[in-house]
């Protein structure tokens, strides 16, 4: 599950001062000898990474390149990666290549910290061949590329196929939200209890606007951020009507609001009663399938495969069709300051294809983020991932850009107080925009 992974946004204006080109003709070579040093912050994705060193290693030597690396694991939350990680590039010791949630990489880009990687990416044959929702995540405000992705998310609503089925529930795609709240009805009728999970609230964090609220407005075609703008647009058809439903799913007691109201909501509602089935329907993405509910899951669900199913997200607006998100996964980014640019770009080229792509893929339960991998074992024997990869081509990618964490903590606030009963959806919407704007300030809002 992915928390806490909105790192605070800057200008366009900061990114561009804080832009460093690409030295693919620089003179550090990659013949050698060199050591490049790589962070991994996540103990399952070192482990994984741990075995494929001494393969790049030799197939750099079989190219006559003596590149060694030095793997450096430090298992940190988030928040104390962000803080660390932020210390280091400011004393000049960070080291040359560090993987990290798409979401740090903007700030990092901005203050200057990472190489630009255009020039290495737009010589690299397999960069064409990124899937468009991929590249778009991984762009930044200034049209540059400061990372390489190296897995792809996608979110939807996840699903307990065996409970609903037994239920007599149908589990077919719902065309619409109006079909599936139906459906929720019959089964909250059936239990007395809430049906769906969606991120809403305070104590969710961030998670209340990446994993909940922004899945839905992308979907309703209502202009939310003006990316060439740079300018976020605070009421429209799309923010009331995802307002609306937050406040149709609370009246109706399809949502789990107490459990959205205490700390840490996801360990009761993710992590308790959707593993049991008592919460059938849950906003989730990709990572799920390993984070959550896999064999080493923070809670496993016994076959989840035979169990576990999803849905695109339903129309929401008059005239629209289900959908899927592409979020964004883990990136490579190279220190601007490294000495070895060329020998650190070979190795972020190299771990995200074929094989060892293929191999840290399956471990960490993502999406490939380009075509080429669904033939190469391990991940050619995940039918999840190939599902998930497989919505990629045309999936729609939710609208973000500078100011993220301010209009996430207006919808924060927004959705609690429907959570509490003090607010519908549109006294939700009103003040979500009152409340943006000013956190925003009048130059990141469309009059």
């Amino acid at each position: 599950m992915q928390r806490n992974r909105v790192f605070p946004a800057v200008t366009a204006a900061a990114l561009a001062v804080g832009m460093l080109a690409a030295c693919s003709d620089s003179d550090d070579g990659t013949s050698g000898p060199v050591t490049i040093k790589l962070l991994e912050y996540q103990q399952a994705r070192a482990d994984v990474v741990e075995k494929l060193i001494p393969r790049f290693e030799s197939a750099m030597a079989e190219q006559g390149k003596d590149i060694q690396v030095e793997l450096v694991t430090d298992p940190l939350t988030d928040d104390q990666f962000r803080t660390k990680i932020t210390q280091q590039f400011h004393s000049g010791t960070a080291p040359d290549v560090v993987d990290m949630g798409g979401s740090h990489v903007t700030g990092f880009a901005g203050a200057g910290y990472l190489l630009q990687l255009d020039e290495y990416l737009n010589e690299w044959p397999t960069w064409e061949k990124y899937y468009s929702a991929v590249k778009q995540k991984a762009e930044q405000v200034d049209g540059h590329y400061y990372s390489l992705p190296h897995e792809a998310s996608v979110q939807s609503l996840f699903y307990r196929k065996d409970v609903l089925e037994e239920m007599g529930i149908d589990t077919s795609q719902p065309q619409t939200w109006d079909e599936l709240i139906g459906r929720l009805k019959k089964v909250t009728a059936e239990t007395g209890k809430p049906s769906i999970v969606i991120p809403a609230g305070t104590a969710w964090g961030a998670g209340t606007w990446s994993e909940g609220f922004l899945p839905i407005v992308a979907g309703t075609d209502s202009t939310f951020y003006d990316r060439e703008a740079g300018k976020w647009t605070l009421e429209s058809d799309g923010l009331s009507a995802t307002f609306d439903l937050y406040a149709e799913l609370t009246k109706a007691g399809l949502l789990p609001t107490q459990a959205l109201l205490n700390p840490n909501p996801w360990e009761p509602t993710k992590y308790k009663q959707f593993p049991e089935g008592t919460l059938p329907v849950a906003a989730q993405g990709t990572w799920g399938w390993r984070y959550d509910w896999g064999p080493n899951g923070a809670a496993p669900i016994k076959n989840v495969k035979d169990k576990v199913a999803t849905w695109n997200y339903p129309a929401l607006t008059p005239g629209g069709e289900p959908y899927s998100i592409s979020g964004g996964g883990y990136n490579y980014g190279v220190n601007a300051e490294t000495e070895n640019p060329d020998a650190a770009v070979e190795l972020v080229k190299w771990l995200s294809s074929d094989k060892a792509a293929a191999e840290q893929l399956t471990a960490i339960g993502a999406a490939a983020p380009h075509p080429g991998i669904s033939d190469v074992e391990p991940y050619k024997s995940q039918p999840t991932l190939l599902d998930a990869e497989a919505k990629l081509e045309d999936s729609i990618v939710a609208p973000e850009g500078d100011g993220n964490t301010r209009v996430s903590q207006a919808v924060q606030s927004a959705t609690e107080s429907i959570l509490l009963g003090k607010a519908d959806g549109a006294e939700a919407a009103s003040a979500f925009a009152q409340d943006a704007a000013e956190l925003l300030g009048e130059n990141l809002v469309a009059k």
